[in-house]
């Protein structure tokens, strides 16, 4: 992590800061760093209240004379009382505001990211991580170190100022003993905060072994094969090793606080013993010793809130600059300045001589593929684990661009066109497809938001996908929750407040989420059928071929029976298209697909004879 930013970056960074809590609270910032710099002046005028009230009496000052000190004094008082519960009640509300404006321009930023790149890569989703922990707070936190460091400036200032008109050796000593204080807690700051940067991904470790420890998707083989005691045991050794860090640093803390404390008292007590000694002399009168008293014990005090906010500061701008970076982040994929119209697909779609791999440091997935889905057609995709179907896919769907040829619709290639609007065109059944914590319904129109609320075009894509029968049979059919996550213990035992589907069953919502996309030109099926029992997977692929129709699909599957009907398959092997035809064609080739069609055929025929 970069601690050395830069004297110009780290004024950039608070003044980014500034705007946004400002931009979050236009009336309540600058009211907060009025409030901020009255805290900075009552002290001041306290002490200065209480050194001339002193010296009325000490002189025999008359009532009337020394009356409106005294009120004086009792109002700043008040005041000293009343501002630290305003500004702490301001605070609070420029935190919340500043919270939902962070939030809202960080994941603006994410929705700027349209391939899939930087969210595979570790290191952007540690920044990530502390984007999001700090983007909440961070930017309010900066500004409030920032105000306190000019409110202690102004009550140092102050007090240094009457020291000065005391004694001019004593200020001078005060004043350099804030000097070390500062350096060391400087120091601390950027050392903290490179300690957090460094446990990120232990932290992201520990995290990973507890969410698979409380997660339902893993309950069955945790218990199973007894994995409970081994992933608790690794969370432990991650937290503990975090934890060590830390704690490293907490005694280095420690160790420089308590010089730094040794130091203040040591001043303190010869700031009392000089000015006990100059009044001793006559040289101070009793006011002079209380201002002179206040003053070093001001000075201390406020040099001391100065070097802690400054610090803070520091420690607040190293952190703000992650959140920063990903919020102001460009796209991830080249984006055409003019970007073309994306028309109705007429011909088909063209893989020229298309290379991809996911690093410069990694092997390559796709070597030189040239492949064409031609329109109002079907193709397959076949081939071992790691032949490249599903990076195909990605680029399809222009996740990731290729990095030499080109993917063409209608002969223009793909990067002409805004990501948005090609997959506007596309509708796709990932094989790891999410399940969302929403309604049924919700579930299936989240294929196409703008018909989320058409119940018949919602209801006809759950036929189609085999998925009717399972939702009307929920409680509140269409409309009940498919979770049981956001509910009172009370709640939990109430069905009706929420249900767990099988496996099988979120596979045809997620076809159904699919289907509801019926009016786009691709439709891409990746293991459509996974998870799916025999009956049902001979129901969803017939409802497929009939989806399919005329329509231009590309099918990725395993079971090579559930391809033999597209209309061109293609064998993928070491990243290349080894085979290409329909499926007669490719028995008689007798080549890898016919061979892997009759290795699946034997297992069929075994189960058959038996």
């Amino acid at each position: 992590m970069t601690t050395d930013l830069g004297a110009r970056r780290v004024l950039s960074l608070l003044v980014s800061a500034f705007r946004l809590t400002r931009a979050a609270a236009p009336a309540g910032t600058p009211l907060y760093a009025v409030l901020c710099l009255l805290a900075g002046v009552v002290p001041l005028a306290a002490a200065w209240c209480t050194k001339i009230l002193l010296d009325g009496l000490a002189a025999g000052g008359g009532w009337a004379t020394l009356v409106p000190w005294a009120v004086a004094l009792a109002v700043t008082g008040l005041v000293s009382g009343l501002l630290p519960v305003a500004s702490e009640y301001l605070k609070q509300r420029l935190d919340r505001a500043v919270a939902v404006l962070t939030m809202d321009r960080l994941y603006q930023a994410m929705g700027r990211l349209t391939g899939l790149a930087r969210m595979e890569d570790p290191r952007f989703r540690d920044k990530l991580q502390l984007a999001q922990q700090t983007g909440r707070s961070g930017p309010g936190q900066l500004v409030d170190d920032g105000l306190g460091a000019v409110q202690a400036a102004v009550t140092t200032g102050g007090f240094l100022a009457t020291l000065l008109l005391l004694d001019v050796g004593m200020a001078v000593v005060v004043l350099l003993a804030a000097v070390p204080a500062l350096i060391a807690h400087l120091r601390l700051s950027r050392a903290r905060a490179e300690v957090l940067w460094s446990i990120t991904p232990a932290e992201r470790r520990e995290v990973f072994y507890a969410e698979l420890l409380s997660s339902l998707d893993a309950a069955k083989e945790l218990r199973l094969l007894g994995l409970g005691d081994l992933f608790r045991r690794r969370m432990l050794v991650e937290l503990t090793a975090a934890h060590a860090v830390v704690e490293g640093q907490d005694r280095r803390d420690a160790r420089v606080r308590g010089l730094l404390a040794g130091l203040t008292a040591l001043v303190s007590a010869a700031g009392l013993v000089w000015s006990v000694w100059l009044a001793a002399k006559g040289s101070l009168s009793i006011g002079d010793v209380a201002m002179f008293v206040a003053a070093v014990a001001g000075v201390q005090g406020a040099s001391q809130g100065l070097v802690h906010n400054l610090a803070s500061a520091h420690h607040s701008v190293l952190l703000f600059h992650h959140y920063q970076e990903i919020e102001s982040q460009p796209p991830d994929l080249p984006l055409a300045v003019a970007p073309s119209a994306v028309p109705p697909l007429r011909r088909g779609i063209e893989l020229r001589d298309v290379w991809f791999r996911y690093a410069e440091d990694q092997p390559w997935v796709l070597c030189g593929v040239n492949l064409t889905i031609p329109h109002g057609r079907s193709l397959a995709l076949v081939g071992l684990n790691g032949a490249g179907k599903s990076t195909i896919v990605k680029l399809l769907c222009r996740f990731y661009d290729p990095c030499r040829g080109a993917i063409l619709w209608d002969g223009v290639d793909l990067r002409s066109f805004a990501p948005e609007d090609l997959r506007a065109r596309v509708g796709a059944v990932f094989q790891d497809y999410m399940r969302y914590d929403l309604s049924a319904a919700e579930n299936i129109g989240l294929g196409d938001v703008s018909s989320m609320d058409d119940r018949a075009r919602v209801v006809a894509a759950a036929q189609r996908a085999g998925a009717h029968d399972v939702v009307t049979a929920l409680p509140r059919g269409y409309d009940t929750l498919l979770s049981r996550m956001f509910f009172d213990e009370a709640d939990r035992e109430d069905p009706e407040t929420g249900v767990l589907l099988s496996g099988g069953q979120w596979q045809r919502l997620a076809l159904a989420r699919a289907f509801l996309r019926d009016r786009r030109d691709l439709m891409i099926l990746d293991e459509p059928s996974s998870g799916l029992d025999a009956q049902a997977e001979h129901e969803v692929h017939n409802s497929l071929r009939r989806h399919r129709g005329e329509a231009t699909s590309v099918l990725i599957s395993h079971r090579l029976g559930a391809v033999r009907d597209a209309g061109v398959i293609a064998v993928l092997t070491g990243g290349q298209v080894a085979e290409l035809g329909t499926h007669d064609e490719l028995l008689s080739l007798d080549g890898d697909y016919a061979r892997l069609f009759r290795l699946q055929a034997s297992g069929y025929d075994e189960v058959v004879t038996r």
